[in-house]
């Protein structure tokens, strides 16, 4: 079964593309299809990814997979959440991970809460139109270093630090990094989903 991926970051098509790959399906990315980047007016992981998979089934004809996924910092009331790709520009930045980091290290220099939760909302819908979305949800407590530390994954991985490893997601080997990840939690999910309701004969 081929399934759009309702994202053009390549670090989101890869991670999934190896974490679904044991039920044989093939994720395309919605820029190869020509697709264009979804709204997501919305404050919430699930609304947001749930509009982005809607979009990529309703352009492409094809089942659609989406993912929202952020930073939720408690000192800051959950915030950036949906905004997290976005955080550098809050700032008079370009987007940019580094640039995103960078504006989060600044922003928490004099704070000594650094707990944070990174997470991760899978949807995955048959067509546009599907009333019963398949929703998986990964979430990864972890602190906010005070420095970048690891040169693997992407996004707020080297200042992400968890304890039960001694180590940022960055300094993760990516295969561990996959297994334990906000991500991988909401891949394993997904893939019992798509599994039980879709592949189920």
């Amino acid at each position: 079964m081929k399934i759009v991926l309702a994202s053009n970051n390549q670090g989101k098509l890869a991670e999934l593309h190896a974490m679904l790959a044991p039920l044989g399906l093939e994720l395309i990315s919605q820029g190869v299809l020509n697709i264009s980047e979804a709204a997501e007016p919305f404050k919430t992981f699930v609304e947001n990814a749930l509009a982005k998979a809607r979009h990529a089934a309703q352009a492409s004809g094809m089942p659609a997979l989406a993912d929202d996924a952020g930073l939720c910092v408690d000192a800051f009331g959950g915030l950036p959440g949906v905004d997290t790709a976005y955080y550098a520009t809050q700032f008079g930045l370009e987007k940019s991970d580094s640039n995103s980091v960078r504006a989060l290290l600044e922003q928490m220099k004099d704070i000594d809460n650094r707990r944070a939760a990174l997470v991760s909302t899978l949807v995955a819908v048959r067509s546009a139109q599907d009333p019963e979305p398949l929703i998986a949800v990964g979430r990864v407590v972890g602190e906010i270093t005070r420095e970048p530390r690891g040169e693997n994954g992407f996004g707020f991985d080297p200042v992400m630090y968890i304890p039960a490893f001694d180590k940022t997601f960055a300094q993760l080997p990516i295969e561990v990094k996959n297994a334990n990840s906000h991500r991988g939690q909401a891949a394993r999910a997904m893939v019992t989903l798509m599994r039980d309701r879709w592949l189920s004969t």
